[in-house]
């Protein structure tokens, strides 16, 4: 028996919204230069380093390594780092971040529709919290849960946080359909065996998206139908 879409699941950071290049960046540098470190990220530094080295608190690492820091310098300044970059993304920066084309559309359709929602991202929880009342308020409380760092590695982790998310909806992998903008997102989310639809953005187009159920530039004009049919192919597979 064929299985019907039950829950649609997004990624947040290039996916939902637009948050690496005009959040997380500036107060990844802000946090630095508060830290007294003489590091500034350019966008075209950090969008490499996105597909390469997973979260800020690790990109750090990778940057005080190179300049020769000793290990336990570098944790220091890693755990003053990260919450204080967290603050600034959430209290300054988020405010200058906008949805990707066609999301908050597509959001109501599924709200509408009586699909259910959910969210599994590398993010901080504070973070996706913040970010979804700022951005898509009035639809908070029908993504039923938010899986975010702190239950765990998303990336590079056999589809942890997925598989997390199947034993608490108690649903079949095909019944859900992940949304995401990267390669890794994408592993993540076919290792535990969850269809995905790929809206690749400007730092992510060329991965290898061979395994996606679609692969689209944008989410806007995208319709639940749409998203309907692109399942269908699920079980043909």
């Amino acid at each position: 028996m064929a299985a019907a879409l039950k829950m649609l699941v997004w990624d947040v950071d290039g996916t939902i919204a637009d948050t690496e290049r005009y959040g997380h960046l500036p107060a990844a540098n802000e946090a630095m230069a508060q830290l007294g470190l003489d590091i500034e990220w350019s966008w075209a530094e950090f969008r490499r380093m996105i597909g390469t080295i997973p979260g800020n608190a690790n990109r750090l690492r990778h940057a005080l390594t190179e300049r020769g820091m000793g290990a336990r310098d570098i944790e220091e300044y890693v755990k003053r780092f990260e919450p204080l970059k967290r603050e600034l993304y959430i209290n300054k920066y988020l405010y200058r971040v906008k949805l990707r084309a066609g999301v908050r559309a597509l959001v109501e359709q599924v709200v509408k529709s009586g699909l259910r929602l959910a969210i599994i991202s590398t993010s901080y929880e504070s973070q996706i919290e913040a970010l979804l009342q700022a951005l898509l308020a009035e639809f908070r409380e029908h993504f039923e849960y938010v899986l975010g760092k702190e239950h765990g590695s998303k990336t590079r982790s056999n589809g942890l946080l997925h598989r997390m998310l199947l034993e608490r909806t108690a649903l079949l992998p095909k019944e859900l359909m992940m949304i995401e903008d990267a390669a890794d997102g994408l592993e993540a989310a076919v290792t535990a065996q969850i269809p995905t639809l790929v809206c690749y953005n400007d730092y992510t187009k060329g991965h290898d998206f061979r395994t996606a159920l679609a692969v689209v530039p944008t989410l806007e004009s995208m319709t639940l139908d749409q998203l309907f049919t692109f399942h269908q192919t699920t079980q043909q597979l």
